[in-house]
C-alpha cells in the first residue's frame, strides 16, 4: 500500500555551490521523524494551496526571511581542474566573487565545510523508471549510509502521478533505508484508475516532477538551515505537474537549495525534452546533471557528488547592496587557477523587508 500522498500531503549535493543569507539556524526538531500519515489533517492540507497560490503567482508564506538578522551570504563551491579532479589547495586569495558584477570582498572562508546538509532525495517512480529502480534503491541507500554524518538529515520522496513522502527529515539512516526500499513503480497509466491526490494531475498525467521539486523545496527545505540540496533520479520528462518548470526553478532558488540530477537515460532514446529540463533546472540552481545508462554509471554518479559534498569552500561576503526588495541577485565566483572550472550557485534571492 502506498503512503499518503505528498500531493495530498505536505506538498533533493549537489550539493556543490550554494548561496545563501544566514539566518539564525533553525534548530532541527529533537522529535522523532514523522511520516506523512502521522502529519495533522490541517498540515496535509497546505500542499494543494500552496500549488493553486503558485500558479496564481502568489506566494502563500510570504517573502520574508524566517528569523533572518543579517545580510552575510554564503557561497558554496567545488573547483575542478581540467582532468575533472577536485582542487583542494586553493586559498582565500585565489577567489574572486562578483554579486550583480560588483566584487564583494571576501569576508569569510574555509576549506573545511562542517555546516550541516539537508538532503531531499528524490525518486521518479514513474512507469518509465522500472528498469533501474532496483539498482536506484540500492545505491541511494548505501550513498547515504556513506555521506551523512550525524547533524546531517534527509528526506525521501517519490513522485508518479502522485507525490509521496516515504520519509521525513532524519539523521536515521535505517530509516531513509527502509523508506528508499519501500518505493514502487507506478505503472498505472492511459486507461487505467489512478486516485488523484489534492494535487491533481496534468492532462497528460504520469509524472508530477515540476510539482514534486516546488513541494520540496518550498514547503520542506526552506525552513532548513544550512546547507539544502535535491538529489534527483529520473528522466526528467514532466508529463502531468500543474506547475511550470520556472516555479520549481524558482521554489529551489528561493530556498537556497541545489539541484543535481541523475539524468536516468536510454541509449535508444533519440529525442525527448528531459536532458534540456535537466540542464536548466541544474545550470539555475549550482548543481549539475550525469547521466546514468546503467548501474556502475548509477554508482559512479553517487560517488562523485559524495566526493564534492566533502570537498567545498565556503566564500562568505556582506553584499554591498544592502536593500531588503526581494529581488534575484547575481553571482559570480572565479579562481584565479588555470584550467580550472567552479560549480557555485548563480544566484539568490535578498531578503524582503
Amino acid at each position: 500500500m502506498r503512503r499518503s500522498s505528498l500531493a495530498a500531503g505536505i506538498f533533493a549535493v549537489a550539493l556543490t555551490g550554494y548561496a545563501a543569507t544566514t539566518s539564525v539556524p533553525v534548530a532541527r526538531s529533537a522529535q522523532p521523524a514523522a511520516t506523512a500519515l502521522q502529519r495533522p489533517a490541517s498540515f496535509l492540507k497546505l500542499a494543494s494551496g500552496r500549488i493553486i497560490a503558485a500558479q496564481q503567482g502568489q506566494d502563500p508564506q510570504g517573502q520574508q526571511p524566517l528569523g533572518s538578522v543579517t545580510n552575510v551570504v554564503n557561497v558554496f563551491a567545488t573547483v575542478r581542474d581540467k582532468k575533472h579532479g577536485i582542487i583542494s589547495d586553493l586559498t582565500k586569495e585565489d577567489f574572486k566573487v562578483f554579486e550583480d558584477g560588483q566584487e564583494q570582498k571576501i569576508s569569510f572562508f574555509s576549506k573545511e565545510v562542517d555546516m550541516p546538509i539537508t538532503l531531499g532525495l528524490l525518486i521518479d517512480t514513474s512507469a518509465s523508471m522500472d528498469r533501474m529502480i532496483d539498482a536506484e534503491q540500492d545505491t541511494a541507500s548505501r550513498f547515504l549510509r556513506e555521506v551523512m554524518r550525524p547533524k546531517d538529515e534527509a528526506m525521501v520522496i517519490t513522485f508518479d502521478f502522485d507525490v509521496d513522502l516515504l520519509a521525513d527529515f532524519t539523521s536515521d539512516t535505517g530509516t531513509l533505508s527502509r523508506a528508499i526500499h519501500s518505493a514502487r513503480v507506478n505503472s498505472v497509466g492511459g486507461g487505467g484508475v489512478v486516485t488523484p491526490g489534492t494535487i491533481p494531475g496534468g492532462q497528460g498525467g504520469g509524472t508530477n516532477l515540476y510539482d514534486a521539486i516546488y513541494l520540496a523545496t518550498h514547503d520542506e527545505l526552506a525552513t532548513q538551515a544550512g546547507r539544502k540540496g535535491v538529489i534527483i533520479m529520473t528522466d526528467a520528462e514532466d508529463t502531468g505537474s500543474k506547475l511550470r518548470l520556472q516555479d520549481a526553478i524558482e521554489a529551489a532558488q528561493r530556498s537556497d537549495a541545489v539541484i543535481h540530477v541523475m539524468l536516468i537515460t536510454d541509449r535508444m532514446a533519440t529525442f525527448g525534452t528531459g536532458p534540456g529540463v535537466a540542464r536548466k533546472m541544474a545550470e539555475d540552481t549550482g548543481g549539475r546533471v550525469i547521466e546514468v545508462r546503467n548501474e556502475g554509471t548509477l554508482e559512479k554518479a553517487f560517488d562523485e557528488i559524495s566526493q564534492e559534498l566533502r570537498s567545498q569552500y565556503v566564500l562568505g561576503y556582506y553584499p554591498t547592496n544592502i536593500k531588503r526588495d526581494g529581488t534575484f541577485r547575481k553571482i559570480t565566483v572565479e579562481v584565479t587557477r588555470p584550467d580550472s572550472k567552479i560549480l557555485a550557485r548563480k544566484g539568490y534571492y535578498a531578503p524582503f523587508r
